[in-house]
């Protein structure tokens, strides 16, 4: 029996400098896709994949993501006074439970490695989820809830991956396919970060969800600085492959990266067209853009 995943780790310290001036004053994960800042998509993916206890790593200026996982008596007051009901019940649905939520510092931007150093007291000895904010994954299910069903199967490590063309292979960490686990999940081989042109094992690349075990943490408090000088999560991922097994987990739907301005955007307009209630104007506005 695999210990259960209850825990995710979501590294939002970063300073969002690719969206300035719009970060001067607001985190990044807090700017919004459609109706719902980046932040919360992903928290919804969480906690659809059954996650139970929510960690961010944040850093300066942040607070307002803390704010905004809190409750909000004067606004609630407002729209029970003005008989906001379906605005209540949103509320309420996305309200976190008491003590479902923890925030921790990364004080200096030492890289993604450091960041998931920080929560090491809040996991313990279980092992956990990895998620990075910037990267959504769209689709008809979440890709949590895929790879916690996967994990729950054969246990281990997990890393979901999306195929990316071969010509773009050099700009991601790429892993190598092996044996079918059922599940949607293989064995992954190897680990490579970002291969050079025509070397990569194949075109599967890491999306930016993982499930991890805890002994990443006393890995990770012994790596030293690697690529840009940072403690990097990869480094101690391929240690802990040498003695604990890998598998990857395919996601299908489609994944926009938010810390782009192309990727926001693009975001923005396939989250909108997958909704009914602005689905059908935004369409015909499009268009009318279009055609100018």
């Amino acid at each position: 029996m695999h210990k259960p995943i209850r825990k995710a780790i979501f590294p939002v310290a970063g300073l969002g400098t690719r969206f300035l001036p719009a970060t001067k004053a607001m985190p990044k994960e807090m700017l919004t896709v459609v109706d719902r800042p980046v932040i919360q998509h992903v928290v919804d993916e969480a906690r659809e994949a059954g996650i139970e206890h929510l960690i961010f790593v944040t850093g300066r200026n942040k607070h307002v993501i803390e704010d905004h996982f809190d409750v909000q008596f004067e606004l609630e007051r407002t729209l029970t006074e003005r008989g906001k009901r379906h605005e209540l019940e949103m509320l309420a649905h996305d309200q976190p439970g008491a003590g479902a939520t923890s925030f921790t510092r990364q004080q200096l931007p030492l890289g993604l490695g450091h960041a998931v150093w920080c929560a090491r007291d809040i996991v313990g000895d279980e092992p956990f989820a990895l998620v990075l904010p910037d990267m959504l994954h769209h689709g008809n299910r979440g890709c949590l809830a895929k790879m916690i069903e996967a994990y729950n199967e054969v246990g281990g490590n997990h890393v979901a991956v999306f195929e990316v063309p071969d010509s773009q292979t050099n700009q991601y960490g790429i892993v190598g396919r092996g044996k079918d686990t059922g599940k949607g999940a293989f064995e992954i081989t190897e680990m490579v970060e970002k291969p050079p042109r025509g070397t990569a094992p194949s075109n599967l690349a890491i999306s930016g969800r993982y499930i991890l075990q805890p002994e990443i943490f006393d890995l990770l408090a012994k790596q030293g600085k690697g690529a840009g000088g940072e403690i990097q999560l990869t480094d101690s991922m391929l240690k802990l492959a040498e003695a604990q097994p890998f598998y990857g987990v395919v996601f299908d739907g489609k994944i926009y990266d938010t810390g782009s301005k192309i990727g926001f955007l693009t975001a923005n307009v396939a989250y909108a067209l997958a909704r009914d209630d602005i689905a059908p104007g935004f369409r015909v506005e499009l268009e009318k853009l279009l055609k100018r």
